[in-house]
């Protein structure tokens, strides 16, 4: 299978995944459906709504165009090479976070060799059926384990800080990308637009801002009033009638309130001025500047700590959790790594 065969593929995937949820359609388009209206009975996080999110973003970067644009930038990838074994462990913090990686593997014409999260499983295994559906030639390039990976000439594993020190230990030894946790920043200068505003709500509340793209910490220039986000963010008040994110806002309430610490309360989120970025689920945290200079010197600091950073200049207000096929976590080309299989530095 050469790398048109394995674009076209992809980009059939990306069509179907376009016109999910569907009323009628073929087996597999009917069971996506369906785990669109039931994953939440599993996984309390994974709404409708928000799987339907998942899916239609990936849906919309598959297209023929985006995937050729990308693929164009490796021009390795038409050389013929001998197939690797590539272990991926993927995170289950959002719906299908770790379809990149899965894209990236079978793209690339290795075989994937993958262990889903308990916690997000469903999603990629029935959307790599429909990927074999599609190209039956897939079937013998794609393998899901429930137990330990073994047999791999690299690894990709994404998991929390605790755990990627287990990761660091055990795939030592072989060529490897270890991920950890990251969150993302907004920069606010007081010139944005009001649909400015609005869209920053979808970069912190869109899965409930579970993600490593979700906005964690805004920046916000010497006097500015936070009241002019808060009229903003109405639309996305219903978070809180998700039970797993309410006990989140009552618990982070609760422990300020004793602590008798200072912060916003909206009803639905938690606002409160802290020098850290990563917040816990329904609270926002916040930090005033006076230089913007200063601010970006500062923030470079920090950057293998930070995802992304949502800005006026560098990713639109909304984008955050629409990534180009370009766009890798922790700023790491997958693509690079997959075709050298170095040690991006990581350990």
């Amino acid at each position: 299978m050469d790398l048109k065969e394995r674009i076209e593929s992809f980009a059939e995937l990306g069509r179907l995944l376009r016109e999910l949820p569907v009323k009628n359609g073929d087996r597999y388009l009917s069971n996506l459906t369906e785990l669109i209206n039931t994953q939440h009975l599993k996984n309390a996080w994974f709404t409708p709504a928000y799987v339907t999110e998942a899916i239609r973003a990936i849906g919309n970067v598959l297209t023929s165009e985006n995937l050729f644009k990308w693929t164009g930038m490796y021009p390795e990838l038409n050389s013929k090479r001998d197939l690797n074994n590539i272990g991926v462990i993927m995170a289950g913090n959002i719906p299908l976070v770790g379809f990149h990686d899965f894209l990236s593997v079978l793209i690339s014409g290795n075989i994937l060799n993958a262990k889903a999260s308990s916690k997000d499983s469903d999603l990629i295994i029935n959307i790599s059926d429909l990927l074999c559906t599609i190209n039956p030639h897939f079937r013998d390039l794609v393998h899901f384990s429930d137990g330990t990976l073994s047999g791999f000439d690299a690894v990709i594993a994404t998991g929390s800080n605790n755990t990627s020190r287990y990761f660091e230990n055990y795939f030592s030894k072989y060529p490897n990308i270890i991920r950890r946790n990251r969150n993302s920043i907004a920069i606010l200068t007081g010139s944005e637009t009001d649909q400015d505003l609005t869209d920053l709500g979808k970069d912190i509340f869109t899965y409930f801002g579970l993600g490593c793209r979700n906005v964690s910490k805004i920046f916000i220039p010497e006097g500015y009033d936070l009241k002019n986000l808060l009229n903003k963010w109405e639309p996305f008040s219903d978070v809180i009638n998700n039970s797993k994110y309410a006990n989140n806002y009552d618990y982070n309430k609760a422990i300020y309130l004793v602590n008798k610490e200072k912060f916003l309360d909206t009803g639905y989120l938690l606002l409160k001025e802290e020098m850290r970025i990563s917040s816990p689920v329904s609270v926002l945290y916040y930090e005033h500047y006076s230089n913007h200079s200063d601010l970006i010197q500062n923030i470079d600091y920090i950057k293998d700590s930070i995802q992304c950073v949502v800005s006026s200049d560098i990713i639109p207000f909304g984008r955050a959790q629409q990534p180009e096929l370009w766009d890798y976590a922790d700023g790491i080309d997958t693509i690079e790594f997959l075709l050298k299989k170095k040690s991006p530095g990581i350990l």
